[in-house]
């Protein structure tokens, strides 16, 4: 029998598009409310969206049954604490009175300050769940504090939300961003076990972009070059076309540099702030998937592609 495991979300309306497609690249689905089950494993700290998972270890239709599974659970070699996870209106007194049932009952040694096991406590889809709980650690969060920052760049909570849509899954996969700037994209997927290098046809920024690499401890190939030159092959391309005023491009060379993509990578991922799907076709692309990124009026979509 597949392990259950039970995702909580933070939920920002102007990303909710963008969480949902991060979702669907890395479950196969997605859900309407801030809570997804599946049967899929995924470090949380993975996505900036997904602030814990609970691997089910007892449930129960009430929470009398589930006490009663737990009088039988040992904990021998951790000591432990249960938390409540909210899942609705239940009040803090209540909340507070479950994980105190719910902890006697385990035969272990409870420790609420500096627990090397954490449980965690939930009503969901109808049933009382109690299992493993792993926080997300927020990682991305900290790669904000680059040594060289770009203000039109991607931010690093969509940088790696980009890189699970184009990668759900790592094992054996070969990536590049040929329009890597100063490097977020670089950094997401670096910081997640990804093989991944980097190009750029604008030679100034190119000592930054390293810089910023190896800050964090981090290593890849970061090239000055023309994404239509590159002759490599890759699974995977993530581009951000460049758009900003010392970056303008017109349609044809739009169109130019993704047709070559589709020469020298097999799967797409493409960030615009402007509509490009008539070039995409135009390209030889079958858009896939999509999503969108807000802040304010400007509009990041987010598009897949093969």
């Amino acid at each position: 029998m597949d392990t259950t495991y039970i995702y909580t979300y933070s939920g920002y309306e102007d990303e909710l598009s963008l969480r949902a497609l991060e979702m669907r690249a890395l479950f196969g689905r997605e859900s309407q409310t801030n809570i997804l089950e599946s049967t899929v494993k995924i470090d949380p700290s993975r996505s900036p969206f997904i602030k814990e998972r609970i691997e089910v270890i007892f449930e129960g239709e009430s929470m009398e049954v589930l006490l009663e599974k737990l009088a039988d659970f040992q904990v021998t070699e951790d000591t432990f604490k249960v938390i409540f996870v909210k899942n609705g209106e239940e009040t803090f007194a209540n909340r507070r009175s479950i994980e105190r049932e719910a902890g006697l009952r385990i035969q272990g040694t409870a420790d609420l300050h500096h627990p090397k096991r954490l449980f965690a406590v939930m009503h969901v889809n109808g049933r009382w769940v109690f299992g493993d709980n792993v926080k997300s650690e927020s990682v991305w969060f900290h790669h904000q504090q680059k040594p060289h920052q770009y203000s039109t760049a991607l931010s690093t909570r969509v940088a790696r939300a980009v890189v699970n849509i184009a990668i759900p899954n790592p094992v054996g996969i070969k990536a590049i961003d040929p329009c890597c700037g100063i490097g977020t994209v670089l950094i997401e997927a670096l910081s997640m076990g990804i093989d991944i290098e980097g190009s750029d046809n604008n030679p100034v920024i190119l000592s930054g972009t390293r810089e910023n690499v190896t800050h964090f401890g981090l290593s890849c190939d970061v090239k000055f070059k023309d994404m239509r030159d590159i002759t490599d092959h890759y699974d995977v391309a993530i581009i951000d076309l460049p758009y900003n005023l010392c970056s303008v491009i017109s349609p044809e060379e739009q169109l130019e540099m993704l047709q070559s993509s589709r020469r020298f990578a097999d799967k797409v991922v493409v960030v615009t702030v402007e509509p490009i799907d008539p070039i995409l076709i135009e390209a030889g692309f079958e858009i896939v998937d999509r999503g969108a990124a807000k802040k304010g009026v400007f509009i990041r979509e987010v598009i897949v592609c093969r």
